[in-house]
């Protein structure tokens, strides 16, 4: 083990915000232990708070499913993947038309721009920091790291099967949400077990050395990559099915239960 690569949301942060004394405490002595620590998320670099503030961490952090990587002690962006105008235009158009209701936002890398009718129903406005906006080609030019779609009624898993066969062939789409049909679309063939490979390769360090920890469909690829890629217990059916190993639930600290046994073992050898 010389790289933990974990998910943040569902993996190892609450629904309150709060990531566990015991959790904190397993990464930090994985690090003490010299094991290198990259988290990996659907978040954009904007909102990191909970693992700079908690955990500590000032490292590398790859956002937005990968399309991001960010330096965040030195806040500022390492590299990026975007989406064009012309990209965003032409699934917008194909979601549409199978799904009139979906409404859209672009992440950029200067801010999130949502449209008329994105916020509401079961998304909280407050917590997005978000910029209302009518979406056009200006905001390409802040560089558009992700597209999201939303349905105000029915499941992630409906309309990731209803709009999939659709827009596959134009930008990678997936989905992180739990209790909302939210969609998030990044660039084509990019995904967190991409770049994670492009952050492993520079350090030398093969896929059998990484442990990864995951949740939810858009951490398939990374836990299918990792040698030891380990799907949370509470995690989606397509998570667990990915993984090759299991960690107990987030309820039950399952990553720092994981990062304890094997820093032990690592101990004895």
């Amino acid at each position: 083990m010389r790289l933990i690569a974990s998910d943040i949301d569902g993996t190892i942060l609450g629904h309150d915000g709060k990531i566990s004394t015991r959790t904190i405490d397993a990464f930090a002595a994985a690090a003490d232990a010299g094991v290198e620590i990259v988290f990996v998320t659907g978040r954009p670099p904007r909102w990191l708070e909970p693992i700079r503030e908690q955990i500590g961490h000032t490292g590398t952090v790859i956002c937005s499913n990968g399309a991001v990587s960010y330096d965040l002690g030195a806040e500022k962006v390492l590299s990026s993947h975007v989406i064009s105008w012309e990209t965003v235009s032409q699934v917008r158009d194909v979601i549409l038309a199978l799904a009139p209701k979906a409404r859209f936002a672009l992440e950029s890398l200067t801010g999130l721009h949502v449209e008329d009718g994105f916020l509401g129903g079961r998304i909280p406005a407050g917590s997005l920091n978000v910029v209302p906006a009518v979406l056009g080609p200006d905001i390409a030019d802040g560089g558009i790291v992700k597209m999201l779609a939303v349905l105000h009624t029915g499941s992630a898993d409906e309309f990731l099967a209803a709009v999939a066969p659709g827009v596959a062939s134009l930008i990678a789409v997936t989905h992180s949400a739990p209790d909302l049909a939210l969609l998030e679309m990044g660039p084509l063939g990019v995904n967190k077990a991409v770049t994670l490979a492009r952050y492993a390769a520079a350090r030398g360090i093969d896929a059998a050395d990484v442990v990864a920890f995951g949740d939810m469909p858009n951490d398939l690829e990374m836990l299918a990559w990792a040698g030891a890629g380990y799907a949370m217990a509470s995690g989606h059916p397509q998570a667990l099915a990915a993984a090759a190993l299991t960690a107990p639930s987030f309820e039950d600290d399952g990553v720092a239960q994981v990062i304890e046994s094997r820093l032990s073992a690592l101990r004895r050898a």
